[in-house]
């Protein structure tokens, strides 16, 4: 048309081109959510695992240097095994499910191996992504 010009100095989105970009970042973080949810239970399990992993070791080196279990985890904290009890990181306490050793098979001509803790878990409810509830790992 003769006597238009067009202005092409018009330099922006417009409101069309915007929506679609928040619609997309909407449709992103709905799709991400449920796998932040699944990474945030993962990382809290494989705490759990070395949590555990560590608590054992050390009963097994204090059974090993002294010949008995501890009387408690505490005294894992005072000989020198551990820093601190850790955190149990579903309930946020260091309180454990102590549990006494396995003693079918002990030798009856030690005495030493009967009491104290043998094992710990967690006082924590519920059931991992592996089917099989906290408590029992």
């Amino acid at each position: 048309m003769p006597g238009r010009t067009i202005n092409n100095d018009n330099k922006g989105f417009t409101l069309l081109e915007l929506m679609i970009v928040i619609a997309i970042i909407g449709i992103l973080a709905t799709l991400a959510q449920p796998m932040f949810k699944t990474a945030v239970l993962k990382a809290k399990e494989a705490s759990l695992k070395e949590d555990l992993f560590n608590l054992r070791n050390c009963i097994d080196q204090y059974f090993g240097d002294n010949g008995k279990y501890p009387d408690s985890l505490g005294n894992l904290v005072d000989k020198g095994y551990m820093r601190a009890i850790p955190t149990d990181p579903f309930t946020g306490n260091s309180d454990w499910t102590e549990v006494p050793p396995d003693t079918t098979n002990a030798d009856p001509n030690n005495p030493g191996e009967s009491g104290g803790i043998g094992d710990v878990r967690s006082k924590a409810t519920g059931t991992g992504l592996n089917g099989k509830a906290y408590s029992e790992w």
